[in-house]
């Protein structure tokens, strides 16, 4: 005791010794140092340090065991990781079997959808669509894909298949039946609505050419292909993504989708069809990018109700609803709403009542008789017992919501108390005509409602995109349907979801891109195009007269009438001129005064012998006069000379 008391009294001292300085507080002691100045003293100082270090190492954390069996597991796990997120190794990589997919419209644009697959041998088209005119195709109703390729190879097409029946898919079938006819092959919606479009352009006979088809059944079409119809949710009922499966291997377009999982029939996407191919190995995913921005998922269909029912419930006079005739399940919804609230339902539309019609006689929808008037009976109706159910949601000024709003349909007229009801998005271009039917229609004392909880997108957003990716894994992808930006947007999804982006192409319509087991690249380019039709007697206009047509537009006409002697090549009396829309009525004297000089100087100066060309001597006039004009008003009008020669 007494030792352990001078040993605490000895080193008590260094423990309370302030330091100068921080340094030297931390410094170790030097044992040698100590050893000098304290002697024997200096050893039993190291023995509390050495029972220090030792608790020290004591409670130092020691690393756990590794269980070598357990190791070997985790990289058979990351393995099998690797296997099912690369399952390309199952393809044939020996294989010189190869497919070409050619675009002939849908790229750059929203809609006109048409699709060329081609083996060898044998071609197959997957759509067959129309688009719509911009402002500036003066006299154009729809557009429909330049048909040039398919003439080329119409002896390899041994069939069309169709996704679904909107008409960017199925519009322009009428049009290529008038000229070279195929079989056709789809699910019964898609048929119908084919088969109503011949019936309209008198085509009843090329009916015989359908094929319906069972959905997860595999059809041999043709010796290269099989195909396979999957139960797809969009906007329109009965839409299917395809599986094509040829020597190359599969290739899955999965036409316009979304996937909801609460949809109003209770038919959702066939996911496990998709993963089931993606377990297989897929070569290639053809995917929809139209709405490829949206980084939010695209509610359900069903999520439109619960808007509708509050519109309906305060709607103190008539309800008329406007949508897309090929969205069913909305007008389906506003139709329920209707009779929950006591309303009679009159459909307004050519294209409404058609669509309704075939949805009902298919029994894709129900509903009693009784509910439906027409529309010379809604004026004996209270107000509160109307729905009215049209088309014109866009704004089209043939529409019968349009009509309604200037005051010329010649049944319905708008009243203070109607509501209005837009349960659809404005399609980029549509955007003036829309804000035009609105105005007319707030002039009318009418109330709008187009809040965004009456409308849902039929197509998959970035989340919906990610899904299809990862259930398809495909080895090769091509993004499709919208334009430049649109493809680009899904191009950085399908990397983020582990797509190569070696392994990625953004198509233009007219490329053909060849893809085999090995490699997907660009081959070649197929004339291709939009052919303009007059949808009042469905005949094509030429490209030279919408060309004529906007350059008058634009830059007006000039008409020039003048007599010129054979014999001496002088005017025998003044040109007439005539413009429109180049120059002010009130200038039109001096004008012609002007041309008359142009002319005469014309003749004095023109080539020897040429006036015994007309057609020659007119060409070359109009060049003289079209300068003349754009060095004055930089204007490059339609010029129209007729020379007669006496």
């Amino acid at each position: 005791m007494a030792e352990e008391k001078q040993e605490v009294q000895q080193t008590k001292p260094q423990t309370d010794r302030k330091p100068n300085n921080r340094r030297n507080n931390n410094r170790r002691p030097n044992n040698n140092t100590q050893n000098k100045q304290n002697g024997e003293k200096s050893t039993q100082n190291t023995k509390p340090n050495a029972n220090k270090n030792r608790n020290k190492n004591r409670y130092k954390r020691q690393p756990a065991p590794t269980d070598e069996n357990l190791k070997s597991f985790v990289t058979k796990n990351q393995e099998i990781h690797k296997q099912r997120l690369n399952p390309h190794y199952k393809l044939d990589l020996n294989a010189k079997a190869k497919i070409r997919i050619t675009p002939l419209g849908g790229l750059g644009e929203i809609g006109g959808n048409i699709a060329v697959f081609e083996t060898e041998n044998e071609a197959i088209l997957v759509d067959v669509g129309m688009s719509f005119p911009d402002e500036e195709m003066h006299g154009v109703d729809i557009l429909i894909p330049d048909f040039s390729y398919l003439r080329e190879i119409r002896k390899k097409i041994v069939g069309i298949i169709i996704t679904h029946a909107h008409e960017d898919h199925i519009g322009a079938m009428p049009y290529l039946f008038k000229e070279m006819q195929f079989p056709v092959y789809g699910t019964p919606l898609p048929l119908a609505m084919i088969a109503s479009k011949f019936d309209e352009h008198h085509l009843k006979e090329f009916k015989k050419h359908f094929n319906p088809v069972e959905k997860r059944k595999v059809y041999k079409i043709g010796n290269d292909f099989e195909i396979e119809w999957m139960h797809m949710t969009h906007s329109i009922l009965d839409s299917s993504s395809i599986a094509i499966t040829t020597a190359a291997g599969t290739v899955i377009h999965t036409g316009d989708f979304k996937i909801d999982h609460t949809p109003v029939d209770g038919y959702p996407a066939d996911l496990h069809r998709l993963a089931h191919y993606g377990e297989k190995g897929v070569l290639c995913l053809l995917s929809d990018s139209t709405n490829s921005h949206n980084p939010n998922p695209t509610p359900s269909e069903l999520s439109v109700a619960p808007a509708l029912d509050r519109v309906f419930y305060k709607a103190e006079g008539r309800v008329i609803l406007s949508t897309f005739s090929s969205n069913i399940h909305r007008v389906y919804q506003a139709i329920q709403c209707g009779i929950k609230y006591g309303r009679k339902v009159c459909v307004i539309g050519r294209s409404m009542e058609r669509n309704i019609e075939i949805a009902m006689q298919y029994d894709y929808i129900r509903f009693p008789k009784n509910i439906f008037v027409d529309a010379d009976e809604v004026a004996s109706l209270n107000d509160k017992e109307v729905l009215i159910v049209t088309t014109g949601s866009q704004g089209e000024a043939n529409s019968a919501l349009f009509r309604m709003s200037i005051g010329e349909h010649r049944h319905i007229k708008i009243k203070p108390n109607d509501l209005i009801v837009l349960s659809s998005r404005a399609i980029p271009g549509n955007e003036g005509s829309i804000s035009q039917m609105l105005n007319h229609l707030q002039k009318c004392g009418a109330k709008v409602a187009n809040d965004r909880d009456i409308h849902v997108s039929g197509h998959a957003s970035m989340e919906e995109q990610k899904l299809m990716l990862r259930l398809v894994n495909p080895k090769f992808f091509l993004p499709v349907h919208g334009e430049y930006n649109h493809v680009m947007k899904h191009k950085e999804t399908a990397i983020a979801c582990g797509v190569p982006e070696r392994n990625i192409l953004l198509m233009t319509d007219g490329e053909q891109i060849e893809v085999a087991p090995k490699y997907m690249r660009k081959v070649k380019t197929v004339k291709t195009g939009k052919t303009y039709i007059d949808n009042q007697n469905n005949h094509e206009i030429e490209d030279d007269i919408v060309l004529d047509r906007q350059k008058l537009a634009s830059e007006g006409i000039v008409m020039i009438v003048a007599e010129v002697s054979e014999q001496n090549a002088q005017m025998l009396s003044k040109p007439k001129v005539t413009t429109f829309g180049i120059i002010a009525d009130k200038r039109d004297k001096a004008f012609a005064k002007e041309v008359e000089g142009i002319i005469e100087n014309f003749l004095i100066n023109m080539k020897p012998g040429l006036i015994g060309n007309p057609k020659t001597l007119e060409g070359d006039l109009r060049q003289v006069v079209r300068k003349h004009i754009y060095r004055k008003m930089k204007k490059y009008p339609l010029i129209v000379p007729h020379i007669f020669i006496h």
